[in-house]
């Protein structure tokens, strides 16, 4: 590396610092400084990377059929969704991928309407969770809302799952209406597990627009 490119580079982070360390306070405990190493830039660069992945992501009903998702990608996805937090950490989340294109067929004549939506999708995973496991300790009920709490739980391990399947450029539509029996004979499912949602898995065709939310004071309460 020649000695203007070593300049160049030490400029472009000494600058980089000035950007980042605004406001940051030293952890050492001094406030007349802000943070002289690069943790400040590298948390400011996470946060703005989670926040991009969150407004990018859509409920997509069209997919391109010209992309494919790869096994071992859809393994990393839902590795991702294994880390989401549960019920004294029982993971009740289940969950049953279909790839093949004779498995896929199947799932969609599972899912009504929704299955005109899905076409070029690569994964189709179908969420579910065991029973008596959230809201139980040692298999006896603790909590009024019981298995309520198993579906909470599927309900995290699926947030974490679509986050993750955006991170990676890739995108989901989740969908409740479907034929349960239907898909437990597909796989098949034990009936000590709920089917939840199918999750689809694939690239965007168009960018669809955000919907519309509902104000932010109505749905959170300060006091």
């Amino acid at each position: 590396m020649g000695r203007i490119t070593k300049i160049f580079a030490a400029l472009v982070i000494c600058l980089g610092f000035v950007a980042c360390n605004c406001g940051q306070k030293c952890r050492s405990g001094k406030d007349d400084k802000c943070c002289q190493d690069a943790e400040c830039c590298q948390a400011k660069a996470r946060a703005a990377a989670f926040d991009e992945i969150v407004a990018s992501r859509r409920s997509v009903r069209g997919y391109d059929a010209s992309k494919t998702i790869s096994e071992a990608e859809v393994r990393e996805v839902l590795a991702a969704a294994q880390e989401a937090p549960s019920w004294i950490n029982y993971e009740p989340a289940k969950y049953y991928v279909a790839m093949s294109p004779e498995k896929i067929a199947a799932v969609k004549e599972a899912l009504g309407r929704n299955k005109d939506r899905l076409e070029g999708v690569s994964a189709l995973i179908v969420s579910a969770f065991e029973q008596s496991k959230s809201g139980f300790v040692d298999g006896k009920i603790v909590d009024p809302i019981g298995d309520q709490w198993g579906a909470h739980d599927c309900g995290l391990s699926v947030a974490f799952l679509i986050l993750k399947a955006r991170s990676m450029g890739f995108d989901t539509l989740i969908m409740g209406g479907r034929d349960a029996d239907a898909l437990r004979a597909i796989f098949p499912i034990p009936e000590n597990e709920t089917v939840m949602a199918v999750i689809a898995l694939g690239y965007r065709k168009d960018d669809p627009q955000r919907p519309e939310r509902r104000p932010f004071d109505e749905v959170v309460k300060f006091f």
